[in-house]
This record gives structure tokens, C-alpha cells and sequence, in this order.
């Protein structure tokens, strides 16, 4: 059976224009380029690219994997073992909470359909070893790529997508065929975040625009003659264009430095509160103290606010009302990972609710009944909530001392 037999069993058959879509041939300075488009959760992508690996016998096989999706592929219950205490320490919870919604959405898709996550990918790597090819990584760093949309963001922004990312999943939908072909013209994460990138313009570019750019590159520059590309589908038409562009690897394989205007600011901020304070109680200590208990009142206040509504233990909202005033000062630390410490000592999350993650963390509830998510939750809101505070009572002490 040739390739073209396979689309006999898609609807609409050969003539279908998602059927002709499907693979694409590119002559790159006399190397031949096979882009297959698949949807992540699709068995006739599994198929699809069997077939072609095994009918054309390339030199490599691209795959759109890094090198930490490609080992999560092999283990897929590697997250399991994740020390939540230290993912605190490292800083790391906004990736853990991106990477588990993703990775859960991904899981109910392809559940909904009986199929299994990555599937075509996984094929795409037995078919690399099965033929001999070489087996290519094509697709960037997922930090790299969370840690760019990440700083392309304002504060406003980051606020916004992180609750958009927590509580805008509904995992009641039923999927059908109509919905299967779609996800044929969607990347694996675009699908997953859906209104949130028409939301926030600048998540396209990064998420879509800069990784068509990587992989492209990567393709064209994988070992020898004859190379096949695994590839979802909204990647597709964009690899086929910057194939034939020059591109600035260097700058987009990079996770960005934060702005020096931000970390300038990020120590200023402080000291200007601090220097607003003093200069009150050198007029009067009575001004002084008014401003101090402004400072304590407001950062405290909202922190706590924030910690209890993400349903915290007592002791973690205590542990946010005292440490928010000293933390909002100095730009290395964090309200958040103080509370998410002790949460996570008081509430070690046992290994049913490790286990349950995947099940619960697209529905609200799940984040406020599982102890792991719900750690998660309290760092992210009690950072909110001290940041928040920090604003106000700036304002409040610059208005009062102006005044």
C-alpha cells in the first residue's frame, strides 16, 4: 500500500483537501523534505506516519520534541516523582502548573477518542530506529519557549493568563470528528491554550511564529538526502515558508534575560518605600508609624486575602500575613514560596493526590480538593496577593506624604 492508499479510509478520500494536505514534499538545494501533518491525538497520524517512514527510508526523522518532552514521552509518569518543595525553591511552579494543564488537556483528548497522547510521535521515533534514520529533537525548549511569553508579558497580562490558564478549561465537551479534523490545523499547545493566545497577540508569535522558524531550521539542516518531518498541524504551512529564510537561531534558542529596566526597578520600588518612610519620620513619628502600619496593613491584608481564598491552612495564611511586608521589600524573594512551604509541610500531598493530578487540575474544584494543585494555588495567589498590596500601599504612602 502507498501513501496515497492510506487516505482511501479518510472521509472524502483522495480528493479531500485535508487528505492532500496531509504530506508535503519540499526540494531544499537538492535535499528532499517530507513534512507530515498529524494531529496529536490522532490514530490515522500514527498510520500516516508509519507508512511514510517505512515507504521512504530517510537518512533522518524529525520529531517535534525537545529533548524533556522526548524523555516524558518514555516515562509518561515521570512527573510523579515531582518533589513539589522543590519546585518551590527552584522557582519553577508557573512552568510545573503550565506544563501540567497542558500535558492533562492533551491526556482527555486524546482519552475522548481512545487513543493514546503522542502517539505519532512515539511512532516517529520507533520508525527512526526501525529504518535506521537518525533520529532528530526538531522542536525548541518548552522553558524556552514559557520563558518568552513569560517576559514578553506585563504584570497585568501575567495576571490575567494565569488565571485564565487555571479557570477557563472545561473538560465536559465532547469531541467530534469535526472537532478531530480541526486539531489537524492546530498545534499541540495552541489547542490547549485556544482563547487565551487570541487574548494575548504576543503568546502567537512566540508560541507558533518563533517555533516554525526553529524547526524549520532544524529540518533543513538534519543529516542527509532525504528527511521526514513529524509535525503538527499549524506548524505546517509556517515550516514550509521559513524553510527558505535565513534565521537568527541564536536569539530565538535562548531564554531572554529580564529587562534591566526591570531589575532596576525592581530594587528602586523598595527602596523609594522605604525612603518615603524614613523621610516621615523625620518630620514626625507620628507620620512615620501612620505610614509603617499603611505599609503592614496593605501588603499583610491582601496577601492573607489572596492565601485564604485559595483555601490555605491557617498557619500558611498566617505565614503570608507576616512575611508579605518584608518579602514585598527585596525583589529576590517571594510571599508566595514562603506560603507554598509551609502549606506543603502541613498538607504533604499524599500519593492518590499526585496520582489523581491529571484527572482533576482542568476543573476548579480540583485545584481547591487536591493538596498538590492546591500548593500550587496558594504560591500563585498569595504572590498575587502580595503584589497587589504592594502597589496599593505605594500609592497610599506617596499620596500621603504628598499630601
Amino acid at each position: 500500500m502507498t501513501t496515497n492508499d492510506f487516505f482511501e479510509n479518510v472521509p472524502g478520500g483522495l480528493d479531500a483537501p485535508l487528505a492532500q494536505e496531509h504530506v508535503i514534499r519540499l526540494d531544499y538545494h537538492g535535499k528532499e523534505l517530507i513534512l507530515i501533518s498529524t494531529a496529536h491525538v490522532s490514530r490515522q497520524s500514527v498510520e500516516l506516519v508509519k507508512r511514510v517512514v517505512a515507504e521512504e527510508q530517510p537518512d533522518s526523522v524529525c520529531v517535534e520534541l525537545d529533548e524533556d518532552r522526548y524523555k516524558n514521552l518514555q516515562d509518561p509518569d515521570s512527573w510523579k516523582k515531582t518533589d513539589i518543595v522543590k519546585v518551590i525553591k527552584s522557582k519553577k511552579v508557573g512552568f510545573l502548573l503550565a506544563n501540567l494543564i497542558l500535558s492533562s488537556y492533551q491526556k482527555k483528548m486524546a482519552e475522548k477518542l481512545d487513543t493514546k497522547v503522542g502517539q505519532e510521535m512515539i511512532q516517529g521515533i520507533a520508525s527512526a530506529q526501525e529504518t535506521g534514520a537518525e533520529l532528530v529533537l526538531a522542536d525548541r525548549k518548552i522553558q524556552v519557549t514559557f520563558l518568552r511569553i513569560w517576559r514578553k508579558l506585563g504584570f497585568i497580562e501575567k495576571s490575567k493568563l494565569l488565571f485564565s490558564l487555571v479557570f477557563s478549561f472545561d473538560d465536559g465537551d465532547e469531541l467530534t470528528e469535526t472537532d478531530l479534523q480541526n486539531m489537524l490545523q492546530d498545534d499541540m499547545l495552541e489547542a490547549a491554550l485556544g482563547d487565551i493566545r487570541r487574548q494575548f497577540p504576543k503568546i502567537g508569535e512566540i508560541l507558533i511564529s518563533e517555533r516554525d522558524q526553529y524547526l524549520a531550521d532544524k529540518i533543513k539542516n538534519a543529516p542527509g538526502k532525504k528527511v521526514v518531518a513529524i509535525l503538527g498541524g499549524a506548524h505546517v504551512p509556517g515550516v514550509k515558508a521559513e524553510i527558505f529564510k535565513d534565521h537568527d537561531m541564536e536569539e530565538i534558542a535562548q531564554s531572554p534575560p529580564s529587562s534591566r529596566v526591570t531589575k532596576i526597578l525592581g530594587w528602586i520600588i523598595p527602596l523609594l518605600i522605604v525612603a518615603l518612610i524614613v523621610y516621615a519620620f523625620v518630620d514626625s513619628i507620628s507620620a512615620g508609624l501612620e505610614q509603617v502600619q499603611t505599609w503592614l496593613i496593605w501588603t499583610s491584608a491582601l496577601a492573607g486575602i489572596f492565601t485564604a481564598l485559595s483555601l490555605g491552612h491557617p498557619l500558611t495564611i498566617l505565614t503570608a500575613l507576616v512575611v508579605a511586608p518584608f518579602t514585598a521589600l527585596h525583589p529576590l524573594l517571594a510571599c508566595g514560596w514562603f506560603a507554598g512551604l509551609m502549606e506543603a509541610y502541613i498538607r504533604k500531598p499524599t500519593v492518590a493526590d499526585v496520582e489523581n493530578v491529571p484527572e482533576v487540575i482542568l476543573s476548579l474544584k480540583g485545584f481547591f480538593k487536591n493538596r498538590f494543585l492546591r500548593i500550587i494555588l496558594v504560591v500563585i495567589m498569595a504572590n498575587i496577593g502580595a503584589s497587589i498590596g504592594t502597589i496599593v500601599a505605594g500609592m497610599g504612602i506617596i499620596k500621603s506624604i504628598f499630601s
